[in-house]
């Protein structure tokens, strides 16, 4: 896998109309891989805003390695903050996963039920903390610790088939230390992402090591 961030223009156009309406950055996010991705090939991204400067950060995950050299184009040119690091830079991804291993993670999700074959999000933190234990439990690894922040609700729109379907997810953050327990599910559970949402930018689980 890779990891790719990129720092972008708060003061770009493009950028604040990405912001408002999340699956617009979804296809930029696309542009860099080829149209045709595998069945089970999943790109994942995460919007973040950065205190210190104002910015924000958009973190991206995939199975494939990004083309990000359009972002240099002239019409592109005031969508990245120039910066002293590399503008965007990518990295490869792939962590030596232990059984007992503990590492902290932070993931933006939209924690849902299903009811009556339809998906309700949650509101109350109890439900909400208890959503995310129960995917960690399918995911293979469990929560030591958990601490939550709303982030509100996400409007947008996905287009399959030619039709656009209207979505408002809930989204919550959250941060905390988990143990992992079975290394192929939490793999596989990295690669795939927690939770509905995904192309608003909605289950990219990213970890660390503990203490680092």
């Amino acid at each position: 896998m890779y990891i790719s961030k990129l720092v972008l223009n708060p003061r770009d156009r493009q950028v604040q109309s990405e912001i408002a309406r999340p699956y617009q950055m979804h296809r930029t996010v696309m542009s860099a891989f080829p149209e045709a991705l595998d069945e089970d090939e999943r790109v994942l991204f995460r919007l973040e805003s950065e205190r210190r400067t104002g910015g924000f950060n958009l973190l991206v995950q995939s199975q494939g390695l990004p083309d990000w050299t359009w972002l240099t184009d002239t019409e592109q040119t005031g969508y990245l903050l120039p910066v002293d690091a590399l503008n965007p830079w990518v990295k490869s991804f792939d962590p030596d996963l232990l059984s007992g291993q503990l590492l902290v993670f932070r993931i933006l999700a939209n924690p849902t039920v299903k009811k009556n074959g339809k998906r309700r999000g949650l509101c109350r933190e109890e439900d909400q903390r208890a959503w995310m234990i129960r995917k960690a439990d399918r995911g293979g690894f469990r929560v030591h610790s958990l601490r939550l922040r709303e982030r509100g609700w996400i409007q947008g729109a996905l287009f399959r088939k030619a039709n656009r379907h209207n979505l408002c997810l809930f989204a919550v953050q959250f941060d905390g230390l988990l143990e992992v327990m079975d290394t192929s599910k939490f793999k596989l559970c990295l690669e795939r992402g927690i939770g509905s949402g995904k192309g608003l930018g909605c289950g990219l689980l990213s970890i660390a090591q503990a203490g680092s």
